[in-house]
């Protein structure tokens, strides 16, 4: 595995083009929040798939599927950005993150588990937080049994997991995500399971197109939120997005009433809205850059806003 391309800021966020020997190509993420050091704060973004084989319209990794990465190759993107900063591995951070999310639904990939449950054989890294991010695909119970005794073994109260929900009308969910996913009781079930005391709530994460539902009396009955929060973000501007004539929820007060439903619920709410600079970069959804390169998605892009990929 080998970098091919570097894009962005060390200030803000940079994204990484590798390559494997067969010609695969991935990207990762280091991105910092503006004003936070970098002592406080550091996230890597990494894939876990070539590709991903489950489709979702507003995504640019979903349309094309080449397997899963090795354990080398995810241990590639933690150790090219981290050997930049930290030659010594020893990550002197107090909020190391580490998002499996870029590319790939990452509950098709063992791999994942295993490098978490071994991370510090390969960095000393006190303050790393692991973070899933999964549609929670359904017929992956070793992945979820194997990461609830993971999180027991290492990081309890410091383990970040999200199930990306996006709407609660079930036949938009049907067209934004077709795949067979679990359905709100398994993951109920499984927050049941993974939540213990002292544990971070599990994050239910809406990425909301102007057409998404959300609604707080379909979620309350099976997510406790004294278990579950909820995350809400506009639906990325990705070339996937454009081609399937989706835009995103604008973020201009509308949103308020919406919070206050959740939070009349019990929920906590978290909105959180992209740095347009991250946009520029690209840095927000996986294999955009990839795309833009390829040229693909070009009439689509000329149509509507997207990325803009400087």
């Amino acid at each position: 595995m080998r970098v091919i391309k570097t894009l962005g800021t060390d200030a803000l966020a940079k994204v990484y083009i590798a390559e494997n020997d067969e010609g695969k190509r991935i990207e990762f993420v280091e991105s910092i929040n503006p004003g936070t050091p970098l002592n406080e704060k550091w996230i890597l973004i990494i894939s876990t798939l070539y590709g991903c084989p489950t489709r979702c319209i507003f995504c640019d990794a979903g349309g094309f599927y080449k397997g899963k990465l090795s354990y080398e190759d995810l241990l590639f993107q933690i150790e090219h950005p981290v050997l930049k900063r930290f030659p010594d591995k020893f990550v002197d951070v107090q909020k190391f993150k580490i998002q499996f999310a870029r590319m790939g639904e990452p509950t098709f990939n063992m791999e994942v588990l295993r490098l978490i449950d071994n991370f510090d054989r390969h960095f000393k890294a006190p303050g790393f937080m692991p973070s899933i991010s999964t549609m929670a695909p359904f017929g992956r119970d070793e992945f979820f049994d194997e990461l609830i005794r993971v999180k027991n073994k290492h990081y309890h109260g410091r383990f970040q997991m999200q199930f990306s929900i996006h709407t609660t009308n079930d036949e938009q969910l049907k067209k934004f995500i077709p795949f067979p996913r679990l359905p709100y009781s398994k993951m109920a079930e499984f927050g049941d399971k993974f939540f213990e005391k002292g544990d971070r709530k599990i994050a239910l994460n809406f990425a909301l197109s102007s057409e998404s539902e959300l609604d707080a009396a379909k979620l309350i009955p099976y997510f406790n939120p004294e278990k579950f929060m909820i995350k809400i973000t506009p639906m990325n501007p990705t070339l996937r997005r454009n081609q399937h004539n989706l835009s995103s929820y604008e973020f201009d007060g509308r949103e308020t009433e919406i919070v206050r439903s959740l939070q009349s619920c019990g929920y906590d709410v978290v909105v959180s809205v992209n740095d347009f600079e991250e946009n520029a970069i690209g840095s927000n959804c996986g294999q955009f850059v990839t795309r833009m390169e390829h040229n693909e998605f070009e009439e689509a892009s000329k149509t509507r806003d997207f990325y803009t990929y400087a």
